[in-house]
């Protein structure tokens, strides 16, 4: 009776091993991969071990989270001639194979799953297959393809009296996975207080808990501080700024009514005046990173630097955002110099203007380059514009059909952007137009049908004779 559970056990055995021998051996297995750049060319493989006549390999592309299986490569044993027909069964022995699948330049839209499926004969009959598989995920990287530097809510005006917070966007499009963007200025890192959410536009300076750091390791321009503190002297001696706009109601000098020629005024202010809420203090930076997924499988970062204002020490600060990534050799970067406007280069069209004529003042670029977008404001010295408005906002300004009283009146063009503010002048000389007659204007010094002033006069004339 003892023995029994020992022959039971040496039973089992001897079945599991003719199972074994008949149903044959099939390990697969995949090689991993580490991530790919876009455009390189990559071979997958499949190992497989065993003892058995291999009837079929399949490679499939798995999609839509693994609901679809996309066939991309197919070996049927029975349609090769490289494997013999004949059998031993009484052989074993083990075979070590490998199919590969290259794909030449991959995409992004190859990132995925793979799966290799491997079938073989079972031993005991022909007419079963014994199937195992194995699978990989190809993770295919793409560097960024674009990058730039912008400056949010412009054009803005200067902010004369009031500190303003500034915020600087880096978008960078193209990668995948999403790349890693920080910000330097003047060449050195920019330690910044992260946010989780954009400080809003309308929000006041924002403040930091940290220690305070000076300024000294910053050279200063002795130029702007002395500058800044004779405007501010002139201020409190009840002066006012270059900038700021004379009392309506003047009238031009007649003398310059009749000037013959066109004349263009370079006058040209700067202002540069620096309020006393600017501290010579390192501002505070803070950055807030967001991501957009694309439908082609890359991501939009948009990081937002965010510091508060101050024109007297960011005027000319060169700032560069910076990007590093898994699929670059080397960080991309977009860098922009924070300028004030300086000196607009005035055009008029036409040169030289008649009664009756479109005149179209225009701001044609400035003597440097400027770093926001400048904002334009259009004034007539001494009165209104001649639509009747006291200014006009835009980078052109249009006289329509303008009359002989506008000879000699002279516009200011007032360009500012956060670090500064800019005018400059021109006058306007009106010739007389040989094909509009004298006296054919309105009251309003629109140009009116020829002759008209005249008929009214003539037919006064008549009625007093006949009186």
């Amino acid at each position: 009776m003892r023995a029994a559970p020992s022959l039971r056990r040496c039973v089992c055995l001897l079945l599991a091993a003719i199972l074994d021998l008949a149903c044959g051996y099939l390990t697969v297995n995949i090689e991993p991969l580490p991530p790919v750049v876009a455009g390189d060319a990559v071979t997958l493989k499949c190992n497989f071990k065993t003892d058995g006549r291999m009837r079929e390999i399949v490679w499939y592309r798995v999609t839509d989270g693994g609901t679809i299986k996309q066939k991309i490569f197919t070996f049927d044993a029975m349609f090769s001639t490289n494997y013999s027909h004949m059998e031993n069964y009484r052989k074993r022995e083990d075979l070590v194979y490998q199919s590969t699948v290259r794909l030449p330049e991959v995409r992004i839209s190859d990132n995925g799953p793979y799966e290799c499926h491997v079938g073989i004969y079972d031993r005991a009959t022909r007419e079963k297959v014994v199937l195992a598989s194995g699978n990989i995920f190809l993770n295919v990287m793409a560097p960024p393809t674009s990058i730039e530097v912008v400056a949010a809510d412009t054009p803005a005006p200067f902010s004369r009296y009031q500190a303003q917070n500034f915020t600087l966007v880096c978008i960078v499009s193209g990668g995948k996975p999403a790349p890693m963007v920080y910000f330097k200025r003047d060449g050195e890192p920019i330690d910044a207080v992260p946010l989780s959410e954009p400080p809003a536009a309308s929000s006041g300076p924002l403040q930091d808990s940290r220690p305070f750091r000076s300024l000294l390791h910053r050279d200063l321009d002795d130029t702007k501080m002395q500058k800044s503190l004779s405007l501010l002297d002139a201020e409190n001696r009840g002066g006012r700024p270059y900038t700021e706009r004379p009392s309506r109601g003047l009238t031009p000098d007649p003398n310059i009514l009749l000037q013959p020629t066109t004349e263009n005024i370079p006058e040209t202010v700067v202002s540069r005046e620096f309020p006393r809420w600017v501290h010579s203090a390192e501002p505070t930076y803070f950055l807030h990173h967001s991501r957009t997924p694309s439908s082609d499988g890359t991501v939009e970062v948009r990081a937002l630097l965010t510091w508060t204002l101050n024109p007297q020490i960011d005027n000319e600060a060169l700032f560069s955002c910076e990007v590093k990534h898994p699929a670059l050799s080397m960080p991309m970067q977009a860098e922009v110099t924070l300028v004030a406007p300086k000196g607009p280069k005035i055009v008029m069209t036409p040169s030289r203007a008649r009664v009756g004529d479109t005149v179209r003042i225009l701001v044609h670029g400035f003597q440097n380059e400027v770093f926001p977008e400048p904002m334009f404001t259009w004034t007539r010295v001494g009165s209104r514009l001649l639509d009747g408005s006291a200014e006009f906002d835009g980078k052109e300004l249009v006289l329509e059909r303008v009359p002989a009283e506008l000879n000699g009146s002279m516009y200011r063009c007032t360009a500012q952007n956060p670090l500064g503010s800019t005018d400059t002048h021109t006058r306007l000389i009106v010739f007389e137009n040989p094909n509009i007659p004298r006296g054919t204007e309105d009251s309003n010094g629109s140009i009116g049908p020829t002759g008209t002033r005249l008929t009214l006069v003539l037919a006064l004339t008549v009625i007093l004779e006949l009186t």
